[in-house]
């Protein structure tokens, strides 16, 4: 019995040395790589690593990237990509370290990597132990993982503020909840920088070849200005870089029973915030229109979020709603009951898209959209890869006004123009509180940078100049910053 207690202590003190060796070979890649961009939030963590990648090469930095979303892919300094290994297709956050491992390998100048961890306590180990980010995002606070990291959207925001960087800097295009951000900013003497989506130009945004909102632009553009990368050099950059799989997409099809099929793959944007934004904008835009029809894939391990996909049906105000995948209970359910006469339950456990699919496009109008909501995985990418079968519509867009509708949509549609009247009022009617507008000025280095920061609440003729509180940034880097109010 003493020999098998004796093994087991061996067994345990090799372990710990293997810990410690493993730890030391960690730290000293993540140490060889200068700047450390950890991107976190709930919607758009994919697309912002892939700009914030792009903006980077623009400026000629050798860097690496990896994202976590719809498909995860490990990014080349060349851009190109490959998908992440995964033993048995589970994700984990120790895959970390050894895409820290392989970055290091090409002795970058900085690495762009989105956060994958989702429980709060994951992620600070992410943020402490596995990147030790000298530049943290905060893109967004929305309603998604609240059995994770809620109840409430306050409770989720300072989940995420677990992944700031101590002593280093945070920016976030976070307006509603910016409050609690810079509380827990604070307290890690990290700087919190508001990336202003006004700072992005509509001209600037016709430059993407997807669509794309002037927050992920913004966010950017800010952490490529910390970086010393020029506005003009990093916009190029973004809009060489290659978009995410996920990414919001309109595709037009002809059915087989001749009509057309503007389809609208919102999938990506998977809680309800975000979906009603994705589709507002892409009706105002013209991309798609009604009649609306509104496909709901449903997961078995995200029944909350299939209800909360089946809430916001009354705000679509669609002529169909179908609803797949498994449980599609839990989505119908959450309809309000004045609309379930127009669900058709396609759904059931791991029904092929040949048996549900054209009992679908059977109950389409013969000139109409289908936009995607909910979960893309399972069911969901049955319905992509049937469509993508389908031959595409080149003919100009003929649409009729719909009910309601004063004037049809333009025959050559161009949904990279700037933001329609509508968009922006919904945008505006957002903004309900004043934040202090921290921002790069456009062609200034980082040394250029003069030493004053806003006050917490200035008004627009009388804000008074403040040096900044000191605090130290991760390795060198200035931790002053520019009050765009203050330029003429």
């Amino acid at each position: 019995m003493l020999y098998l207690y004796f093994v087991l202590l061996a067994g345990c003190v090799l372990l710990f040395a293997a810990g410690v060796v493993e730890q030391r070979r960690h730290y000293a890649a993540l140490h060889s790589i200068q700047a450390r961009v950890l991107v976190n939030g709930i919607r758009g963590k994919s697309s912002i690593t892939r700009l914030c990648a792009g903006a980077l090469r623009g400026g000629d930095l050798v860097t690496v990237a990896k994202t976590t979303g719809t498909a995860a892919r490990f990014i080349h300094p060349d851009a190109t990509e490959e998908p992440v290994y995964r033993k048995f297709g589970i994700a984990n956050v120790v895959e970390q370290i050894g895409i820290v491992r392989r970055a290091a390998a090409y002795r970058p100048d900085a690495l762009v990597i989105e956060c994958m961890a989702v429980m709060p306590a994951l992620q600070e180990v992410n943020q402490s132990k596995l990147i030790r980010s000298t530049i943290g995002v905060l893109c967004n606070v929305r309603e998604d993982h609240l059995a994770e990291m809620g109840p409430t959207l306050d409770d989720v925001a300072r989940s995420l503020c677990r992944s700031m960087p101590e002593n280093g800097i945070c920016v976030t295009a976070e307006r509603d909840r910016f409050h609690i951000l810079q509380e827990e900013a604070d307290a890690r003497n990290c700087e919190l920088i508001y990336a202003d989506p006004e700072m992005v130009t509509d001209e600037e945004l016709r430059g993407f070849s997807w669509f794309t909102f002037k927050e992920n632009v913004a966010i950017a553009l800010v952490v490529a200005e910390l970086l010393g990368v020029e506005r003009q050099v990093a916009l190029q950059g973004m809009y060489d870089a290659p978009p995410d799989p996920g990414v919001l997409s309109v595709e037009r099809y002809v059915t087989p029973a001749g009509g057309k099929l503007a389809f609208g793959n919102v999938f990506a944007a998977n809680d309800p915030e975000s979906t009603l934004m994705n589709i507002n904008q892409l009706l105002d835009l013209g991309a798609i229109h009604r009649p609306l029809n509104v496909v709901i894939n449903c997961r078995p391990d995200r029944v909350e979020r299939n209800g909360q996909m089946g809430e916001i049906i009354p705000d679509l105000a669609p002529e169909n709603v179908f609803v797949i995948g498994h449980p599609a209970k839990s989505a119908i359910d959450a309809i309000p009951a004045e609309w379930r006469d127009r669900v058709v339950d396609l759904g059931g456990d791991r029904r092929p898209g040949e048996e549900f699919m054209p009992l679908l496009l059977e109950r389409l109008p013969a000139n109409s959209s289908l936009v995607s909501i909910g979960n893309i995985h399972g069911q969901g990418e049955e319905l992509l890869e049937y469509l993508a079968e389908l031959p595409a519509d080149e003919s100009p867009a003929d649409t009729p006004p719909a009910a309601g509708v004063a004037a049809a949509a333009p025959e050559r549609i161009d949904p990279y123009a700037a933001y329609p009247q509508a968009t922006e009022e919904r945008f505006q009617a957002s903004r309900t509180q004043e934040l202090r507008i921290i921002r790069p000025r456009a062609g200034a280095g980082t040394d250029d940078w003069p030493q004053q920061a806003p006050p917490a609440a200035p008004g627009p003729d009388d804000r008074p100049e403040q040096a900044p509180p000191a605090a130290p940034g991760p390795d060198d880097w200035p931790q002053q910053w520019h009050d765009p109010s203050q330029r003429s």
